[in-house]
């Protein structure tokens, strides 16, 4: 799909992308019987908690089997699911949620807003050591009993009101909260099940139990997970699957011979990688779906290791990465160069923080930071970690080749399964560290507030900045639209100048699949749907 690049990072609406799903690919498994789809994932999930999930890959299946009180729908809009009736205060910080009449856990048991308040509350505890728990900050004292500035749950602005009625209160009007709530860290969990068995999101037994369109069925670690359409969900008759196959391939031509051999639907984002050296020939024979989605491909740098713990240095390593090349013999996807954090979708800034490729200023950058550490380039020892993937690994070795060439540093490479990587990335066992960022909801401050707090759980870089958190506080509290964008744009500025990380390109997502996959809802950030999914006959 060839599309103009001043054009492709407008939204989409998903009334495009459900057009584009009805185009034809070949390859595919094929179904006589039961509706079922074969789809790869790239690695193992971490978990299958909501709560502590914190990675795409726990994402994808987690937003099957688990339901918020709201859904992302086709339009990329929140509308009402676990919650059948919402209604918000004239200050707009106080959401009254009804809960769906007849909403059940897959066990048959009702679902409550006891349930929610539970989870929020769960969630926050910092007991729970949640990486995503500042998702959770917009509620009222949520931060502060994270932080352990407070001691009671009951100060935390979540109520169960009765069995169905949740009442939440917020620090600030937050236009994008209806987003959140349909964001699997606020998606519910059965406290009777997680008090029960600490490991009961690890693996598929009966004590897992979830309240969305699929239950898990199986879970075979570093092999498959399927999940299968779940009876007790609300709106059962419109999904129209019997059972999802996710096979855990982290070979890329390995899952596109897969498809192409009849044994998968599906190859490509946003739940695998498709391999770089197939794209053009899959993009000649128009078999390529190309779509933007709000989403950034950066690496950290640790900032507590040297030489990063100099801005300077960061920069230098940062400028000189040639972007361009990369895109063009690398990823091949019709992604744009990030010369800025935030994508340009949901962009609060016009133009570039930096050259691309700016060899000559990152030479001078890394002169005048080495002679501030007090450093030579000859004393430079640098590591470059990526998680296991074909692609990662390419565009490690052509960086890698570039820092040498614009800068005469040997970097060495590093990768680790994704499940060691991430957790390795948290302990700031890293120099520089491959991650990407997509939106969790349609908004700037998604990319923003990863790098608020130095411990604020998938911050990583361990860079703080007094005048950044006061910038995006402000910005929390500003009504202004027009204000809160410049609030914003400030904190971009503050956080390319300082360059704890160094953005590489903003995000496209390319696939294949077979004709007869019909009705899957790709959204604007990258995630995905298949509630409405089906396999024509």
């Amino acid at each position: 799909m060839n599309v103009k690049k001043q054009a492709l990072f407008k939204v989409v609406s998903t009334v495009i992308i459900s057009a584009i799903l009805l185009t034809g690919c070949g390859g595919g498994a094929s179904n006589s019987s039961e509706q079922t789809l074969n789809i790869p994932l790239s690695a193992e999930p971490p978990t299958l908690d909501p709560g502590l999930a914190e990675d795409s890959t726990s994402g994808a299946i987690i937003r099957q089997v688990f339901e918020g009180l709201t859904r992302i729908g086709e339009d990329d809009l929140p509308h009402e699911a676990a919650a059948e009736k919402i209604e918000i205060s004239d200050d707009l910080k106080t959401y009254t949620f009804t809960i769906r009449e007849g909403a059940k856990w897959s066990n048959g048991e009702p679902l409550t807003a006891n349930d929610f308040e539970y989870t929020w509350k769960r969630v926050l505890n910092p007991a729970t050591a949640a990486n995503y728990a500042y998702q959770l900050y917009y509620i009222k004292n949520g931060e502060a009993y994270n932080k352990g500035q407070i001691d009671d749950p009951e100060q935390v602005g979540v109520k169960a009101l009765d069995a169905r009625t949740l009442q939440v209160e917020l620090e600030n009007p937050t236009p994008f909260f209806l987003e959140l709530t349909a964001f699997y860290t606020y998606m519910p969990v059965n406290k009777a099940v997680v008090t029960e068995n600490a490991d009961w999101a690890n693996d598929a037994t009966e004590k897992y139990v979830s309240n969305g369109p699929f239950k898990l069925k199986t879970w075979k670690h570093s092999s498959k997970v399927e999940i299968e359409k779940n009876e007790h969900y609300w709106d059962y008759e419109k999904v129209k699957l019997d059972q999802i196959n996710f096979s855990i391939v982290e070979d890329e031509s390995t899952a596109l011979n897969m498809f192409e051999n009849g044994e998968l639907d599906w190859a490509g984002r946003p739940t695998s990688d498709l391999p770089k050296d197939a794209l053009q020939t899959l993009k000649d024979q128009d078999r390529l779906v190309i779509m933007p989605i709000t989403g950034t491909y950066w690496y950290k740098f640790n900032t507590e290791q040297p030489p990063f713990t100099n801005a300077k240095a960061r920069k230098a390593f940062a400028y000189a990465i040639d972007r361009q090349t990369i895109i063009e013999n690398v990823t091949q996807a019709d992604e744009i160069p990030a010369m800025g954090a935030i994508p340009p979708t949901v962009a609060v800034h016009e133009g570039d923080y930096f050259k691309d490729h700016d060899v000559e200023e990152a030479n001078r950058l890394l002169d005048e930071g080495l002679q501030e550490l007090g450093m030579t380039r000859d004393q430079l020892s640098v590591s470059l970690s990526y998680n296991t993937n074909e692609a990662h690994a390419k565009i490690a070795q052509a960086i890698q080749d570039q820092w040498k060439q614009a800068l005469g540093v040997d970097v060495k490479l590093s990768n680790a399964e994704w499940k060691v990587y991430i957790e390795d990335l948290h302990q700031g066992n890293f120099e520089i560290g491959r991650m990407g960022w997509l939106a969790d909801y349609d908004d700037p401050v998604t990319f923003l507030e990863l790098y608020k707090d130095k411990h604020g759980g998938n911050n990583d870089t361990l860079w703080e900045n007094a005048q950044y958190q006061q910038l995006l506080t402000q910005s929390d509290q500003e009504t202004d639209p027009a204000k809160r964008k410049e609030l914003l744009a400030q904190a971009e500025q503050i956080l390319m100048d300082e360059m704890p990380i160094a953005p590489i390109y903003f995000y496209t997502q390319s696939y294949v699949k077979t004709d007869k996959v019909k009705g899957v809802i790709l959204h604007g950030t990258g995630d995905i749907d298949y509630k409405y999914a089906y396999v024509e006959e």
